[in-house]
């Protein structure tokens, strides 16, 4: 099984890379996408709009991966650029899913940095033998603000309710850190390679 983790310019690579070792992946990191694949991961950490430059190159091939089926995964920032815009700046997203990125609100600390509960809002399979609610790892300014409820998996509370795993179809992101979150974000590594061999 050939699990990429995209370099494309931003992100902590190896902290997500022995993660995936841990959880018996043999995962690796690639500039390129080269095929046969059977997933891939888009972490990410910074600026949309500097990151969404980084990965236009890429845009047309990650598109016709998504239709195929291939699963794929989003971490923090890489999950946002899912999404089809963001108040950051003008970047434009790979728009795999409908909505914008927003700035958390002005009456909490942002970026939001440690530990907050997650609560599971419906099924998906990235979250197959999860508890109801569970702690993960943020680090953020923004959030997804979804145009359909659907693709909202899981939320987190902080100044506001806010997506915290989205998914449709093969697609899914988390805003926090699953690779910082203990045995929950190892858990949610695990589903993600059992939809790789699904």
């Amino acid at each position: 099984m050939r699990v990429v983790i995209l370099d494309y310019g931003v992100g902590n690579l190896y902290s997500i890379k022995h993660s995936l070792i841990r959880v018996g992946a043999n995962p690796e990191i690639s500039y390129e996408i080269r095929a046969p694949l059977d997933a891939l991961i888009l972490p990410g950490v910074g600026n949309f709009v500097a990151a969404s430059k980084l990965l236009k190159r890429l845009s047309h091939v990650l598109e016709e991966l998504k239709e195929t089926g291939l699963p794929i995964m989003g971490i923090c920032l890489g999950m946002q650029l899912f999404f089809e815009s963001s108040e950051e700046g003008e970047g434009q997203g790979l728009g795999f899913l409908k909505g914008r990125i927003v700035r958390l609100p002005s009456n909490v600390k942002v970026p939001q940095i440690g530990w907050n509960v997650v609560e599971v809002k419906s099924y998906h399979e990235i979250v197959e033998g999860l508890s109801n609610e569970f702690w993960a790892y943020f680090v953020h300014s923004y959030y997804p603000q979804t145009k359909s409820t659907s693709t909202t998996i899981a939320e987190t509370e902080y100044g506001i309710r806010f997506p915290s795993i989205v998914a449709e179809k093969n697609v899914v992101g988390t805003q926090f850190h699953p690779e910082k979150s203990s045995s929950a974000g190892f858990a949610i590594l695990k589903n993600f390679l059992r939809m790789c061999r699904a």
